[in-house]
Parts: structure tokens; sequence; C-alpha cells
């Protein structure tokens, strides 16, 4: 059976997502349309060009997440460390993202997926946030905005601006007629866009069934702002859930797996074998759940 799907943002907690895959496909369910933000897009660009999830999971059996974070050579005479720090005042990023995307690109490739005219159209959707502007951008169909062709946008392009982490990742500048446009992780203005396949101006096709990495706004603890750190923190997690949760009703709950996920850190890339497949686990265990009751 046909369902649309949409894969929330989470960083390395999105293994869980594949797990949820697993038990997707368990079911019979197959996508004929995918959004996602941030960890959601690679997950939901890796789907769409035609991976299974035992595919996925041989991936992550070779793949070294400590290599993803491809730090910038420094010229400073100062130790590395140090000299870190400094190049994120100029750089706006601790990594490059270029090892990210070249995976993406290699990965996507091998599916015979470059650019958006090698998905079935309609068929993948993206969130990314463009600062310069003040714009949530849904990707690939906002490219035209910017006078930027969409048959002939890298895919992995596209992922890889859904998956900038502000501060971590260097943001993805986009050179378009308006000039140049720094663009940072979609979850910033939208982490989970359920909203782009059920709203209000748009009639349901088929089934939707949303993946979301938190638990339920009704069940999500209080913010415990104290110091400096807890008040970024705080400011991000609003950012990323307040916009989202407007669209979020007791009716849209029926058809979102919550996969809580609160004792695993989403910038921890070096996670031992042993959590990635607990994460993986943990997908798969409440998607399966989720299934056995879902009247779609």
């Amino acid at each position: 059976m046909e369902i649309d799907g949409v894969f929330s943002g989470g960083g390395i907690k999105g293994l869980a997502l594949i797990g949820a895959y697993e038990a997707i496909e368990s079911k019979g369910f197959t996508f004929k349309r995918l959004a996602g933000t941030s960890a959601g897009s690679i997950i939901a660009g890796l789907v769409a060009a035609g991976y299974s999830s035992q595919e996925l999971k041989d991936l992550l059996d070779h793949l070294d997440f400590k290599k993803l974070l491809d730090s910038r050579n420094s010229w400073l005479p100062i130790p590395k460390q140090i000299a870190k720090w400094i190049l994120l005042y100029w750089r706006l990023g601790l990594y490059k993202g270029k090892v990210l995307e070249n995976l993406l690109t290699e990965l996507l490739a091998a599916k015979g997926v470059y650019t958006f005219a090698d998905l079935p159209k309609d068929s993948l959707k993206v969130i990314a946030s463009d600062l310069s502007n003040g714009r949530l951008l849904v990707l690939p169909d906002d490219l035209v905005q910017y006078g930027v062709p969409i048959d002939s946008f890298p895919v992995a392009r596209a992922i890889r601006m859904s998956c900038s982490i502000p501060y971590f990742f260097e943001p993805v500048k986009l050179r378009s007629l308006e000039g140049i446009s720094v663009l940072v992780d979609g979850g910033v203005l939208s982490n989970f866009p359920m909203w782009i396949f059920v709203n209000k101006d748009t009639q349901k096709v088929r089934p939707v069934l949303g993946l979301t990495l938190s638990s339920k706004l009704m069940d999500q603890p209080k913010h415990n702002i104290k110091n400096g750190v807890q008040l970024f923190e705080a400011l991000f997690e609003t950012m990323k859930e307040a916009h989202d949760a407007r669209y979020i009703s007791r009716k849209h709950e029926k058809d979102i797996v919550f996969i809580s996920a609160e004792n695993f850190m989403s910038t921890d890339f070096q996670l031992t074998k042993e959590k990635k497949d607990a994460l993986i686990e943990l997908g798969r265990s409440k998607t399966l759940k989720f299934l056995k009751t879902w009247s779609y």
C-alpha cells in the first residue's frame, strides 16, 4: 500500500528512522512522497532514491561518523583546538560539511540519482532555512524564487542545506539573481514538516505517516533556564518545535509515531555500535507497536 511519509530532524538520533522504515517495510507499506528536515531529509532522500532499510543498515556498518567532522585546516600559529573556535567566527561552523555532501552525492549516484530530474516529480521535499532573507524554504519548489532551475539542482546539495546545524556545520551559500543567501538547518524553522502533506489548503490523497524524534507536546518537560547555556538550548528547542506544534492537533497525532530518544545526543558523532543498534531498534519497536493500531 502506498503512503506519504514525513521524517523529522534530530541529528544522529535520526538513525532511529532507519528502524522505523524497517518496520514500515515489513508491513507492506511503500512511500509515494517523502518530506524531511535535517537528519530526516537524509533518510527521506535515500529512501526516495530507492534504498531499502536493509541497505541503509548495511551502509551504517561501514560508516565512520567521525569522518564527517571535517575541520578546516588552520593557518593560525596557535593550537588546533583553539584555532577551530577562532575560525568559527569567520566560517560560521566548526566543520565544513563537504565530506557529508560528498557522501550523499556518492550514495545517491549509486541509485542513479544526481538532480531532482532523476526523481519522480514531487516525490521528495526537504526543508532549509534562509537566514539572509528570513525565509523557510521547501526544496526544490522554492528554488524558483531565486531563479535557480529545479531539474538541474543536485539532490545532495539540497539535503546538505537542510542538515547545516547552526555553528556545527558551515552554512551553505546559495548564489542566485538575488545575490548570496546563507542557508542553514531546516529545523531552525520547521523540524517536523507534517504541514507539507497535511494542511487545510491541501486535500490528502493517501495516508500520511509522520515519524518524529521527540515526545508528544504534552509529555515534553518544561525548560529549566538558569544560565546562558540553558537559555540557548531552550531557545533552539523552541525554534525547532513551536512552528510545527501549531499544525499538530490531536486529530493529526493519530498519524504520528513519536520516537522519544532523550537519552541520545543529536551531535554525538562518536556513537558506539551498541548505541547505533539501540537507536535503530528503538525506531523499529516504536513503529511496529504504532502500526498495530494505525487506522489510516
